[in-house]
């Protein structure tokens, strides 16, 4: 057995009693856009014609101006053409999306504003651990297990930091109780051991061979998507897929990170075709399987989409665009108030109140949004545990 899953195993046998009386019933996934995704590219403003003065190679086509023109949403958003997935969703209600959204990092660097939305932190304000680290422990204290939160991936990001038990692995495939094949003895062992025990350790004892023995019953299992959901063939895609499987098999499994990296388009962005618009069919597709196969769980599933910041309003002079500040925040699920863009628009001028890179204006705190998530779809009603000193404001976004 390697390390990590002796380590794994542990974690299961040691833990305590999960605070909540049913973990699991609602599972968070977050997406983390690495390297300032150009959402304006993605949630096309074609409303405001500054858009288009601003970008006069890199724009997307307003709804109706040729084969790659923007899919109309309304009468001022649009999608771009790769997001043609997601247009089933947002109509029926499920995906839903807050304009410029970001937090007051000033600096343009994108690992101290990944560093300080993952803490979900303000600028300069420390606080030690990441933003679902606290969510966990608040909904558990020191009680979660090691599948309360998973990263589909090698390492753990910043925002799962501080939990009590946390997991990173690209399948549940990975997780052994052993390596040679005493499983049975091993389980039969656990089970002597914890029936001699009374209260919260015997109460633990039964929790975590029930876990064991539901991990192993995924374990290695042939997994077949619902209502007929066709991931692609690609770390996100496979991630995603990873996910649905987990949430499915009730493992307790209360939060999901999953990264799609590559957002950094300083050079030759493109517009329908190119570096962006791989990664955002990329993102589309796995999105829209994701949904699909959830059919018969939506109510218990809630995903988010962000990104560090966004970029800026205009092209520069290598066909890409540069760091800016204000994005579209992104979420799908049955507790989504979808089918609108949530946030006013703040008008295509560069922010001047702030020393660093230009963009699109902030006008709602990152930390706004997420609160809502977790108090709304996650019931976080401790949410002061989370993000310490700070007010949320209202958003919308969450029924």
């Amino acid at each position: 057995m390697n390390p990590s899953r002796r380590s794994f195993l542990s974690r299961l046998v040691f833990g305590r009693e999960p605070a909540v009386s049913n973990p699991g019933q609602h599972t968070l996934v977050c997406v983390f856009l690495r390297g300032a995704a150009d959402t304006l590219n993605m949630l096309v403003p074609y409303g405001d014609r500054d858009y288009y003065a601003n970008r006069p190679t890199l724009s997307i086509a307003e709804p109706g101006k040729g084969k790659d023109a923007s899919i109309r949403l309304d009468d001022f958003y649009a999608f771009h053409p790769k997001m043609a997935p997601l247009v089933p969703v947002f109509r029926e209600g499920r995906l839903g999306m807050v304009q410029a959204v970001g937090s007051d990092n000033p600096t343009g660097s994108h690992f101290e504003a990944q560093d300080q939305i993952e803490h979900g932190e303000s600028y300069g304000n420390n606080l030690g651990g990441g933003w679902l680290g606290r969510h966990l422990r608040s909904r558990f204290g020191d009680l979660a297990t090691p599948l309360s939160g998973v990263a589909i991936g090698a390492t753990l990001p910043e925002s799962l930091r501080g939990a009590a038990a946390a997991s990173a692995f690209h399948s549940i495939d990975e997780i052994h109780l052993a390596g040679t094949g005493n499983e049975i003895a091993i389980s039969r062992a656990l089970s002597a051991m914890y029936a001699t025990q009374a209260g919260v350790l015997g109460r633990q004892g039964d929790l975590t061979l029930d876990l064991l023995r539901r991990v192993e019953a995924v374990r290695g299992k042939p997994y077949q998507p619902e209502a007929g959901a066709s991931y692609p063939a690609d770390d996100f895609g496979t991630g995603l897929r990873e996910i649905a499987r987990l949430a499915k098999a009730d493992l307790g499994l209360e939060v999901a990170c999953i990264d799609l990296g590559g957002w950094d388009t300083h050079f030759f962005q493109g517009t329908t075709g190119g570096q962006q618009a791989g990664l955002i069919d990329t993102l589309a597709r796995g999105l829209a399987a994701f949904d699909a196969d959830l059919v018969a769980r939506r109510e218990r599933v809630t995903t988010i989409v962000m990104t560090e910041f966004g970029r800026r309003l205009y092209e520069n002079g290598s066909a890409g665009t540069d760091h800016g500040r204000g994005f579209a925040f992104f979420a799908m699920g049955q507790k989504i108030h979808g089918g609108k863009v949530h946030g006013a628009w703040p008008g295509l001028q560069e922010e001047p109140s702030l020393p660093g890179p230009g963009g699109m204006q902030v006008l709602v705190d990152y930390r706004s949004v997420l609160s809502e998530v977790l108090v709304n779809a996650a019931g976080n009603r401790v949410i002061d545990q989370v993000f310490p000193g700070f007010r949320p404001g209202p958003v919308g976004l969450v029924l």
